[in-house]
């Protein structure tokens, strides 16, 4: 059966790209200093290139991300502003992960955010015809695991062990130990840990 579609009308509005203005967004470093990140980036941390970890650790800490101890990052793994994230201790970020922090993103000890998966902290108010910018930060508490090719959108706090499955993508919090699936993602079950 094909869709048939009602005639838009004035009421409804108009999104009007020609007015979108992004000038109030600060991204909270200098413009030298976010220059220098976006050449370093594809050269240390964005690269397929054979690196240390600690290289890549020592770099990220050099441009203000906090991180932990036993930190993994992976090759291929894009990083919008590092002065804008806060890693915890024993954290895996695997490869091709993008963590699009344009507002602080938290990650919490012992968490693991698979291969592919993207952290997104920023959208846009499709009900004003400006298509406005909204940021929000996203918290990923101790244990959580987010799965190969997941997406966390902006607001966003996973709690203590919680798990977002493959391919989802999560638009609510989730609950402690709470396994996550689909798009939006529901919750299916209770996540046990056994010793």
């Amino acid at each position: 059966m094909e869709k048939t579609f009602e005639p838009v009308s004035d009421k409804q509005g108009k999104t009007d790209l020609s007015r979108f203005n992004n000038d109030w967004y600060k991204p909270g470093a200098s413009r030298l200093k976010v220059l220098a990140w976006f050449l370093l980036n594809p050269l240390l941390i964005n690269t397929y290139l054979p690196l240390p970890v600690g290289l890549k650790l020592s770099v990220l800490r050099m441009f203000g991300a906090k991180i932990g101890k036993g930190v993994m990052v992976k090759p291929g793994v894009n990083i919008k502003y590092p002065w804008l994230l806060n890693v915890g201790n024993f954290v895996w970020i695997g490869e091709k992960v993008w963590i699009d922090n344009l507002s602080m993103v938290s990650i919490g000890n012992n968490a693991c955010v698979s291969q592919g998966a993207m952290l997104l902290t920023g959208n846009h108010d499709y009900r004003r015809s400006t298509f406005d910018l909204v940021t929000k930060p996203i918290h990923l508490g101790d244990g959580v695991w987010i799965g190969a090719q997941s997406v966390v959108c902006p607001g966003i706090t996973c709690h203590s062990h919680s798990v977002l499955a493959v391919g989802s993508m999560v638009t609510r919090d989730m609950e402690p130990y709470g396994i996550y699936q689909g798009n939006p993602a529901v919750w299916v079950r209770k996540r046990t840990i056994s010793t």
